[in-house]
């Protein structure tokens, strides 16, 4: 074969082979490229990597909350740690969130408040701060927790969401929905909640707090939290009056 057909036959080669290493790189890019969109950190409406590894490490940061008024006379929620920039108590390092209806009949000395880790012995706690207005209230416990995270995404109807708690007595109760929609300080949600939910933490799909589940609408299909927003009245240190921008 001389050097003008050898020439041709490389050049035969290249154009019959470019179609399908263009097909085996698109091939090989598109997954990559879907994974992209759907990931968690960059899509609020996909569901989290791993279910179960959402619902593990939010369990280690979540505390049943045991508010005994007296014998036989007893109140259950939920509180999950929280990392303040001013520490609430020395003594008790660890500091929780949960709401103001949980513990009101522990204020000021009243009842006897403990905490539980799941399936473990109570503990006590005190209440160093509470806003009645937004349901909520601050607790401090020697337990050693490792807080939660902030979201700094304001979530948007559709966003998949997972509430955890004690509901209806159960520990470790999990259950997964959406966002319905939200005003300033509240967050509707599609997730079931039940008596003992109160108090605990409302989380997105990588695993950070978006609020505080407060309560829920027996007559209709949703439920309802207290979003990071109402946390800046006066628990949290924000630069202006919501915790997320607002334009």
């Amino acid at each position: 074969m001389n050097e003008t057909a050898s020439r041709k036959f490389v050049v035969a080669l290249a154009i019959i082979a470019t179609p399908f290493a263009l097909g085996a790189f698109i091939l090989a890019w598109s997954p990559s490229n879907q994974f992209h969109l759907s990931d968690p950190k960059y899509d609020g409406y996909a569901q989290p990597r791993s279910s179960g590894d959402l619902v593990a490490k939010t369990q280690e940061s979540t505390v049943t909350v045991y508010c005994e008024i007296a014998k036989n006379d007893l109140k259950m929620g939920t509180a999950w740690a929280i990392e303040l920039e001013n520490g609430m108590d020395e003594k008790n390092p660890t500091t929780l969130i949960t709401n103001h209806h949980v513990v009101e009949e522990c204020l000021n000395g009243k009842g006897k408040l403990t905490v539980a880790e799941l399936f473990k012995k109570e503990v006590s706690a005190t209440v160093v701060k509470w806003d009645e207005e937004n349901d909520l209230a601050v607790l401090a416990t020697s337990l050693d927790l490792k807080p939660l995270a902030l979201s700094q995404a304001e979530p948007w109807p559709g966003y998949w969401v997972m509430v955890l708690g004690s509901a209806d007595g159960y520990e470790g109760s999990v259950s997964f929905g959406s966002v319905l929609n939200s005003t300033d300080t509240e967050i509707f949600i599609t997730a079931n909640t039940s008596t003992g939910n109160s108090g605990g933490p409302l989380i997105d799909n990588e695993g950070n707090v978006i609020g505080t589940t407060s309560w829920g609408h027996k007559k209709q299909q949703y439920n309802g939290a207290m979003s990071l927003n109402a946390m800046c009245a006066k628990i949290l240190e924000c630069d202006g009056e919501y915790y997320w921008e607002r334009d």
